[in-house]
């Protein structure tokens, strides 16, 4: 049994080092314009959620659902967001710019994060993927209201995407 719960340990270390050693010497790939492996995305994936899940307080958005503020969020969210997540009818492929990984298509897969998790992405960002913290210059009520549009992006009403596209009034 001794010798068995040695050789455990001995491969658990030996496998340790050999990762060190592939992520210290360079064999790791970081080039932007390749495809991720698998387990680096499934790793990623997982501890980016896990990591939201510990982080978030599950909090109601204070911003109510109401067609004028889907309308707010939908605007912020098609001037800042769109551009790397797509729009509805304009997914981000569609531009050619490869981002590694691919920020997630809220038009077109969705999302299973929650407003308050959303609004916490948006506001703080994620390290290393290029999602941005927002709250350095928007304010948390765009954010809410963005967040709100987000999870109600597949149903939302005539009414709501009419206003998202109908262009801001210009004050003189």
């Amino acid at each position: 049994m001794r010798n068995f719960l040695l050789g455990m340990v001995s491969t658990l270390a030996v496998i340790v080092i050999a990762v060190c050693c592939y992520i210290r010497f360079g064999f790791a790939e970081v080039r932007g314009d390749l495809p991720v492996l698998g387990f680096e995305t499934s790793l990623m994936h997982a501890g980016v959620h896990a990591s939201i899940r510990r982080e978030v307080p599950e909090v109601p958005n204070p911003v109510a659902p109401t067609d004028e503020n889907l309308i707010k969020g939908g605007k912020y969210y098609e001037a800042v967001c769109g551009g790397c997540h797509g729009t509805p009818g304009r997914p981000f492929g569609s531009h050619g710019i490869p981002l590694i990984p691919a920020p997630p298509e809220f038009p077109v897969v969705g999302t299973e994060l929650t407003e308050a998790q959303i609004f916490w992405v948006a506001k703080h960002g994620i390290r290393r993927s290029g999602m941005f913290a927002n709250g350095a210059f928007a304010k948390d009520e765009n954010l809410w209201a963005t967040a709100a549009y987000i999870k109600h992006m597949g149903t939302l009403s005539q009414a709501v995407k009419d206003g998202i596209a109908k262009p801001a009034s210009r004050q003189n």
